[in-house]
C-alpha cells in the first residue's frame, strides 16, 4: 500500500476542526495534508497563518493554489496515482480552496479529505467531484512509496 494513503486513511474519523491538524482530535482540510505530510516527513509542509472561512474569496487570490505549487509537483490532472494531491474549485469562478488526497485509481477513484461536517472521509471521486478538480500534484516520489 502506498505510504501516503495509509497515513492518510489512518485520519479517517478525525473530527473537521477549521484550521486544526491533530490527527483523532481534529482537522480540516488543509490540516489534514499538513497533518500526513508532518507524519511523513517530520518537517512541515508549511506554516499557515490563521485564516478564516472565506479567505481568498473577496481578493479572488489563488492563495492555497500558489503554496501548494511552490511545494508540490503540478501534474496532468488525468495521470492520477494514489497519494497525490488533489485541488479542488466548489463553485464555478471562485477560488480554489479544498484538498484532499487520491486513495484509490482506476474504474472506481476514491480521495481522502476533511469536509466539513463529515471529518475525515474517503469519498468516491465521482463525476461531480472529478469536474471540481482543478489542479493535481505529485508529491516527491521518496514518500510517495509502497508500504
Amino acid at each position: 500500500m502506498n505510504a501516503i494513503v495509509e497515513e492518510a486513511r489512518s485520519w479517517i474519523g478525525t473530527p473537521y476542526v477549521h484550521q486544526a491538524a491533530r490527527k483523532g482530535a481534529g482537522c480540516d482540510c488543509l490540516g489534514l495534508l499538513r497533518g500526513v505530510w508532518s507524519s511523513l516527513t517530520s518537517a512541515p509542509l508549511i506554516t499557515v497563518p490563521p485564516y478564516t472561512a472565506d479567505w481568498s474569496e473577496p481578493q479572488g487570490d489563488e492563495r492555497l493554489w500558489r503554496g501548494i505549487a511552490e511545494r508540490l509537483t503540478r501534474k496532468d490532472r488525468d495521470a492520477a496515482a494514489a497519494g497525490d494531491v488533489l485541488l479542488f474549485r466548489m463553485q464555478s469562478g471562485a477560488v480554489a480552496k479544498h484538498v484532499g488526497l487520491q486513495a484509490q485509481i482506476g474504474p472506481s477513484p476514491t480521495f481522502i479529505h476533511a469536509y466539513q461536517g463529515h471529518g475525515v472521509v474517503e469519498n468516491a471521486l465521482t463525476a461531480p467531484w472529478q469536474r471540481r478538480v482543478v489542479a493535481r500534484f505529485a508529491v516527491p516520489a521518496h514518500y510517495n512509496t509502497e508500504v
